[in-house]
């Protein structure tokens, strides 16, 4: 059992073709594979060596996946020697029917790349049916009047067996009476007829049992027997002779049951009784018996059942006819069946790829599959075709073989599969035809970068965030699938330092998500940009950027800062001259203060809180400008005081103050008396604020209150009355651990010590620098007759303070 493109030879003998040609020749080779074995083949025995015989090695089996391919699979491939194995029974006579030649059509299916080749395996007779009568016993009845010679057509014995296994010849047990001729029918089989030997006597012997034996010429010869029975009646001298001893008709396979198909004729010379003819079938196969109904008394034939050219191409019928005296005669009836285009094509897939990436190359096959119609000649051939609009085509590979290959590009991302609808026809007329469906499934490659949903983003973010708060987030979208289409966030570049950058933001490389890592400050940074990417994990992996610029809005957290007027080197305020003559509106000085905030945070406005002489002076809102609101008065004094507040528009404000000292002079000599000479009315406004300021602290510390009640009350029983000055004795000295409360937080963190002399010939004051290493405001304390305590109150401005100070101490020089 061996294997080759051509023709094999009968008896097993096969060609041998070098296997390393095979490959290389079998393309051009227009014949398939054929194999012979015989019927009855135990399971599992070896039919060729598939793979020598396709050029295959042996790890080419498994690698390229060899199977076979048919409508019933009764053969397998061995996957370790590319043995083609007996699957299941291989009966000839089942599988073939009554066909002479028995070809079984196989596909050998490859891949890697995907190929088919065809195989034909032809089932050989073997002896495996012994030949059988219809019925075991044969009654006869022969008149004993009929002369020697007359002959008794016997039913024929069958043997589903072909060539030299079929039956070949019939025996009759031996007697005196009889004997056997064995005739040849018109189609090709054999036909036993009992003739008379001697004439029969009733009255001598009524009755006669012979055996009918038919024999095939298989090794060994198999053999079936049936018994005769022959009685013997009166004479009936006349046979029944058919008009004709072969019927010829032929039918179209369409007619429907009940169709007049012939009648058969037989005559008979005889009167009465023995010129009554009946008919009826003789050994009829089954087949026949069922198709076919005969009326007994006319002989008319009809369709008892539908007919199928493709089942059966033709019925050989024996029709016996039969006289009431037991004479009969027999004729041959073939009907033909004429084809019609009932059958619609059937597609076939015989392979179906099961994974087809989007970047494969036109002209990739996907899937191989065959056409069959049982129909003849034109009613059997046929076309497919698929639709336009799928990016597919096919192409014969062979006698009703396609290949269904790739056309077009394909995009998992538009399509994800395809319904691809083959649909095969015909050409008969009518055509039939006849369509199926497979479904393509398409697989993912890495083809699609992601995408950012904006082509920028823009983040407004307010300053003093809290560190660690989400302030915006990017998201992107990949329609590939799987890895490919999964996306982590970074961030590749930004126009702050390297090294800044992770303490400014961070991205989380899931979400996208961007986070501050601390507290932005408007003043010091306005804007800055980043580059974010997003990138898939396919490989190669795929990425895409987008900008995201930060824009730090302001927030009001600067208080303004006052530029002038500025103070002096010893941290004294300076002052400015107006001249006495001074008109209304006359342009004194200008406030001049910056804000580093922006916006309505930076907006300034200026104010006055306190003046020496109010409604002498007037101040621009906006501008900071303070001009004379009229002329100075004989009255007024010299030397005036303005506390002037600036404050931003932001909610809350914030602000700052300024302490202007103006003097009304016309020269600078002029002036420097003013400033040191002449006393000045002490203010209640500060001496009111003085007290507010200390009952506050009082209120707000219960346990300091104590304290400085204690110091107050020991300082006046230790004080006593002086007439003879403004201040007696002078004790100047800190106040120790007895601070008061710190009214300095969140404005001016200084402290400063003030000493005043008791003697009246030196007025002279020491203003002493401010002492740093306290944090809250030290006490003034000046012993007298009323024993004082001056504590120094300290406004929003630190520069304002020591200015007003300074002068308040000079104030009270010139009153005592």
């Amino acid at each position: 059992m061996g294997g080759s493109c051509a023709q094999k030879r009968p008896a097993r003998r096969r060609q041998v073709l070098f296997p390393f040609l095979l490959p290389l020749f079998y393309p051009a080779l227009c014949e398939p594979i054929r194999y012979s074995i015989p019927e009855e083949l135990a399971k599992g025995s070896v039919v060729g060596n598939l793979a020598k015989d396709l050029g295959l090695s042996v790890v080419d089996v498994a690698a390229r996946k060899l199977r076979v391919s048919a409508e019933k699979l009764l053969f397998s491939v061995d996957a370790e020697s590319g043995d083609l194995l007996v699957k299941d029974r291989l009966d000839r006579e089942q599988i073939c029917k009554e066909r002479r030649s028995c070809e079984l059509q196989l596909e050998a299916v490859v891949e890697n790349p995907l190929n088919i080749f065809h195989i034909i395996v032809v089932i050989e007779d073997i002896n495996d049916h012994a030949p059988q009568f219809h019925k075991d016993e044969i009654n006869l009845e022969i008149s004993e009047s009929v002369s020697p010679g007359m002959g008794t057509i016997l039913e024929s014995a069958k043997d589903p067996d072909i060539s030299m296994n079929s039956l070949s010849k019939y025996q009759l047990s031996p007697n005196e009476y009889f004997s056997l001729v064995v005739k040849d029918n018109p189609d090709g089989g054999k036909y036993p007829e009992l003739v008379l030997k001697k004439t029969l006597d009733r009255e001598t012997q009524s009755t006669h049992h012979l055996v009918l034996t038919a024999l095939d010429s298989g090794d060994p010869p198999r053999s079936g027997t049936a018994q005769i029975r022959i009685r013997v009646v009166d004479a009936n001298d006349n046979h029944p002779v058919f008009s004709q001893d072969l019927y010829k008709v032929s039918l179209r396979e369409d007619v429907p049951p009940g169709t007049f198909v012939l009648r058969v004729s037989a005559t008979d010379q005889d009167e009465g009784n023995n010129a009554v003819i009946t008919y009826s079938f003789l050994g009829v196969a089954e087949t026949a018996q069922h198709v076919f109904s005969l009326d007994s008394a006319t002989g008319n034939i009809i369709t008892s059942q539908p007919l199928d050219f493709e089942d059966v191409e033709r019925y050989t019928i024996d029709v016996e006819a039969k006289d009431r005296g037991s004479l009969s005669t027999q004729c041959k009836v073939i009907i033909e069946v004429l084809d019609e285009n009932d059958n619609r094509p059937e597609i076939i897939i015989t392979s179906l790829s099961d994974e087809i990436l989007e970047d494969s190359l036109p002209g990739m096959v996907v899937a191989l599959f065959k056409t069959r119609d049982r129909d003849s000649g034109e009613n059997g051939e046929v076309t497919c075709h698929i639709g336009r609009d799928v990016p597919f085509k096919i192409y014969s590979s062979s006698n009703n073989y396609y290949k269904l290959v790739t056309d077009g590009a394909l995009d998992r991302e538009q399509t994800a599969e395809y319904n691809v609808t083959i649909t095969a026809a015909d050409k008969g007329k009518p055509s039939l035809s006849s369509s199926a469906t497979i479904t393509l499934h398409i697989s993912d490659v890495n083809d699609n970068a992601p995408a950012f949903h904006q082509a920028s983003y823009v983040v407004h973010v307010a300053e003093n965030n809290p560190p660690g708060a989400s302030i915006a987030q990017v998201s992107a979208s990949d329609p590939d699938l799987g890895p490919n289409g999964h996306v982590s966030y970074s961030i590749v570049a930004s126009d702050l330092e390297p090294r800044a950058l992770s303490s400014y933001v961070s991205v989380s490389a899931q979400s996208g998500v961007l986070f501050a890592q601390r507290a932005f400050d408007h003043e010091q940074l306005r804007a800055f940009e980043l580059t974010l990417q997003a990138r898939d994990h396919g490989s190669p992996a795929l990425s895409a950027n987008v900008s995201l610029r930060v824009l730090v809005g302001d927030r009001n957290d600067n208080a303004p800062r006052v530029l002038y007027p500025a103070l002096g080197p010893d941290g004294s305020a300076l002052f400015d001259t107006v001249p006495r003559a001074a008109q209304p509106g006359y342009l004194v000085t200008k406030v001049v203060a910056v804000d580093a905030d922006s916006g309505h945070n930076a907006w300034l406005s200026y104010h006055v809180l306190q003046a020496s002489e109010p409604g002498l002076f007037s101040l621009g809102l906006r501008t900071g400008e303070v001009r004379t609101a009229r002329a100075l008065g004989d009255r007024d004094a010299a030397r005036q005081r303005l506390l002037v507040a600036v404050r931003d528009g932001g909610q809350p404000p914030l602000s700052a103050t300024a302490t202007l000292l103006l003097v009304f002079a016309d020269s600078l000599q002029e002036a420097l008396p003013d400033l040191s000479d002449r006393p000045e009315p002490s203010d209640p406004q500060a001496e009111l604020q003085f007290y507010l300021v200390v009952a506050l602290a009082l209120i707000s510390v219960l346990f300091l209150l104590a304290v400085i009640l204690a110091i107050a009350l020991r300082l006046r029983r230790s004080s006593s009355p002086s007439a003879g000055a403004c201040f007696g004795s002078v004790l100047c000295s800190k106040s120790g651990s007895e601070i008061p409360p710190n009214y300095s937080e969140g404005t001016l963190p200084y402290a400063y010590d003030l000493c005043v002399p008791g003697s009246e010939t030196n007025p002279e004051f020491n203003f002493l620098a401010s002492v740093e290493h306290y944090p809250a405001t030290q006490d003034i304390l000046i012993k007298d007759s009323s024993s004082v305590l001056l504590a120094s109150i300290l406004t929003p401005s630190v520069e304002d303070d020591k200015n007003s100070f300074k002068q308040s101490a000079r104030d009270l020089v010139d009153t005592c």
